[in-house]
């Protein structure tokens, strides 16, 4: 847990930690490969399955408002070549405002 609370700080002032939990637990057997466990910003399809999945489901967002999200973060996290999946997915939350959800 440790790990993912000090790959967000890099981005966030406060990072909430039962967020990041509830994400852990969401996000589950995807964190177990180590492929599956990061995001790759440059796959579209990749990325079209953030927004309909992910997006749309559990932030409620429309899909114009999921891509300039994820656009947002992709650029927030372009130095990380591999970029965490729970790290992408709480500044998704935190950008749509649902971070609570997660909590």
């Amino acid at each position: 847990m440790s790990n993912y609370a000090e790959s967000i700080e890099r981005f966030v002032d406060n990072v909430n930690t039962a967020a990041i939990e509830g994400l852990v637990k969401h996000l589950g057997i995807a964190l177990r490969n180590p492929d599956s466990a990061t995001v790759a910003a440059s796959d579209e399809s990749e990325l079209a399955t953030i927004r309909d999945g992910f997006c749309a489901k559990h932030l409620e967002m429309g899909a114009e408002e999921a891509d300039a999200a994820i656009a947002k973060v992709a650029e927030t996290m372009k130095h990380d070549t591999a970029k965490c999946r729970v790290t992408f997915y709480y500044l998704l939350a935190e950008a749509a405002g649902k971070l609570e959800k997660f909590a």
